[in-house]
């Protein structure tokens, strides 16, 4: 029976859509495969790992009779990749799947599609909005570096989504730090929403997002998130917890402010890394007037040391950071110029962009 008849890259796109989810392993063998639908002209192909669920629709260019079958996710991508680009041809024969192109043959095993686990769809009231996915992915980039990996505490492990009349805002954090990222949403929503967002659905969208002005429509009810862009759809679970006060963290008076050329100050971060010790990674920034040097050490007795000229008249401050922390933020900005904002050595500090209120950093000090 002909399933499609297309090129290698028309199917090799929506597949490469849906398959990052996948599980190289699961309990469930089914969960490593791939839902393939065709009706009519249309294919539908759906990969989920019970907790995210990612559906894409495309043209098929084949006739015949409706089917739906499952098969081997990866395997499929890696032959689809392997093959020139020229026309792919598949059938299906007594549940295997045969892919054919020019002199090329491959035979995969399927699973029976109504074995296959779904997703259904969230119901009753609903929080929506719609933004360009642009800005999403732009706020998730300002954010998703400080989210925690495998915590304990598994609210960490995700992040912070709040829609509040005409305000998107995202936050993050590991205990060590917190990125906190605001955006306006064009029409106010219906009623406010938080939500915690898993970190393998924010790595997703992450990697799904265009940089583009085009729509990404957002639906949070319940205990599931529904993105929808372009052919895609993203159905996700929830994390369910209570996560920190994020505004209690962030502080309100710091004196001190410095005014730093962040690619600058990246450069020299990244060169005085060369030589932390691997495990805590820790530089020293000691700040005096006219100049902030940066020093860092390891236990084979080797230093580091960078000087920037800056703007400062103030008392001198001695604080340690991890590096690694002050890195992702300034890797995941794009403005020219930091401000950062200081109370004294064992205090944290607040990393800021001038004249925006939309971005806060906060990073937590470290002894040296």
């Amino acid at each position: 029976m002909l399933l499609l008849n297309t090129t290698r890259d028309a199917l090799l796109a929506p597949l490469q859509s849906v398959a990052g989810i996948v599980e190289k392993r699961h309990t469930l063998p089914i969960l490593s495969n791939v839902l393939i639908e065709k009706q009519g002209d249309r294919l539908t192909l759906l990969a989920t790992d019970i907790e995210i669920q990612i559906r894409t629709t495309t043209a098929g260019n084949a006739g015949g009779e409706d089917v739906s079958i499952t098969v081997a996710a990866r395997k499929l991508q890696d032959i689809l990749r392997a093959l020139p680009d020229t026309d792919v041809n598949l059938t299906l024969d007594d549940k295997r799947l045969t892919v054919k192109a020019g002199k090329s043959r491959f035979q995969l095993q399927t699973l029976p599609a109504a074995d296959y686990p779904r997703m259904n769809l969230p119901d009753g009231d609903a929080t929506r909005f719609s933004v360009p996915q642009r800005t999403f992915k732009r706020q998730l980039a300002q954010v998703a570096y400080a989210m925690a990996q495998q915590d304990i505490r598994y609210y960490l492990n995700g992040l912070l989504l709040i829609a509040d009349g005409n305000e998107l805002r995202m936050v993050a954090t590991d205990g060590h730090r917190l990125a906190y990222a605001a955006s306006e949403l064009e029409a106010p929503v219906n009623q406010r929403c938080e939500t915690i967002l898993p970190r393998k659905t924010v790595l997703e969208l992450s990697r799904q997002l265009a940089d583009n002005d085009d729509p990404l429509e957002v639906i949070l009810a319940g205990n599931q998130a529904v993105f929808r862009f372009g052919a895609i759809e993203l159905v996700t679970k929830l994390i369910d917890g209570k996560f920190p006060d994020y505004q209690r963290v962030i502080p309100q008076n710091h004196p001190g402010l410095v005014t730093l050329p962040r690619q600058t100050l990246l450069s020299s971060l990244q060169r005085a890394a060369i030589l932390t010790n691997e495990k805590f990674r820790g530089v020293r920034l000691v700040l005096e007037a006219g100049t902030l040097r940066i020093v860092s050490s390891n236990a084979e007795q080797e230093e580091a040391q960078e000087e920037l000229e800056i703007d400062y008249q103030g008392d001198k401050l001695d604080i340690g950071f991890n590096v690694t922390y002050l890195l992702d933020v300034l890797n995941n900005l794009s403005s020219e110029t930091i401000e950062w904002r200081f109370n004294d050595g064992n205090s944290s500090a607040l990393i800021t962009l001038p004249g925006n209120e939309q971005f806060k950093y906060v990073v937590m000090p470290m002894r040296i």
